[in-house]
């Protein structure tokens, strides 16, 4: 087996490796004066099980197009290199959110990525905690495995909660699912118990508007949960509607702390208590002092090691990485 990671990605590719006891593969990443950049493996691929992790969010000056190139360019090398299998490891995958038109001529980016990823021929795709798993899944044409983040939080929602009751909330209705299937795990995991509420929220043209809330958080221990968090105005819009409410305490649990420019009204105010997230993506966009003690990241490292060795081995992955609640 061969584990690489492009550059961006490096940190949370050693923790990989670490988690299953393998080597983190040596690659040449050359920059050019004109922008173009080349990356080639320094070790043999010639009929290796490869795995490549690069997550494809924005990173100091790279868009996530920039990242997405290059993760495709590095696949196709080790394919063209004699790799036997070929495996893009994305623990975050970027332009999901567009996965069906909501208006004239809107573009379908799921699409038009999992087509981009064909090109080049991998074997599986597997991903972290996408905007829609059904979008994605019906997007592409080649192998795909979505690897579901809750279990990392459960155990952290039991400890913020401290024995108060816990009502899991969906910032909008899109994302109610998530919140349902967070909402059992946490009950199945520890023979607990938990409610559920929900916000109305549409937007267009950068509008936000709804103001539906359902659900009794009242002198509750509120956890928002999300796949994302980028500007954090839907989150933050939901915290303040819990305390208008009478909500006790109010977390967040998002997959993906993108933290974009304006995010750091997050921890700025008194609406949020808490933010969770995972290293899917580095919080390099907010510094420690920004964020007040608020953040906290889980490693998602242990599951997507857990994804390989599973893969590597040829054995099923989905019952020890989605048990089902």
């Amino acid at each position: 087996m061969r584990l690489f990671a492009l550059n961006g990605t490096h940190v949370l590719g050693q923790a990989v490796a670490d988690a299953i006891d393998a080597e983190l593969d040596v690659i040449e990443e050359r920059e050019f004066a004109d922008g173009e950049h080349k990356a080639r493996p320094l070790v043999s691929v010639r009929n290796e099980d490869v795995y490549v992790v690069q997550s494809l969010h924005g990173r100091h000056g790279q868009l996530p197009s920039d990242r997405l190139l290059r993760l495709l360019f590095f696949l196709a090398t080790c394919r063209d290199n004699g790799a036997r299998r070929v495996t893009a490891v994305v623990p975050y995958m970027a332009f999901m959110r567009k996965e069906q038109q909501t208006k004239p001529r809107d573009p379908v980016t799921s699409r038009y990525v999992a087509a981009l990823f064909e090109a080049v021929g991998p074997d599986m795709v597997v991903t972290l905690e996408v905007h829609n798993p059904a979008a994605f899944q019906n997007a592409f044409r080649c192998r795909t495995t979505h690897l579901d983040a809750r279990h990392l939080f459960a155990a952290e929602v039991a400890e913020l909660a401290a024995g108060g009751r816990v009502i899991f909330l969906s910032p909008d209705s899109g994302g109610m699912r998530r919140a349902h299937l967070m909402h059992e795990t946490y009950c199945a995991e520890g023979d607990r118990k938990a409610g559920f509420a929900m916000m109305e929220k549409h937007r267009s043209e950068g509008i936000v508007s709804g103001e539906l809330f359902a659900g009794d958080v009242e002198n509750a221990e509120v956890f928002i949960v999300d796949d994302m968090i980028a500007t954090g105005g839907t989150v933050l819009r939901a915290a303040d509607a819990c305390r208008r409410r009478g909500a006790k305490h109010v977390y967040v649990l998002a997959t993906h702390g993108l933290f974009s420019s304006g995010s750091s009204e997050l921890f700025s105010g008194s609406s949020i208590d808490r933010l969770v997230v995972s290293d899917s993506v580095a919080p390099f966009q907010v510094s420690p002092a920004e964020t007040n003690g608020r953040l906290k990241i889980v490693t998602c490292a242990g599951l997507l090691g857990d994804a390989i060795r599973h893969l590597h081995g040829g054995g099923s992955i989905h019952p020890p990485l989605n048990p089902q609640p």
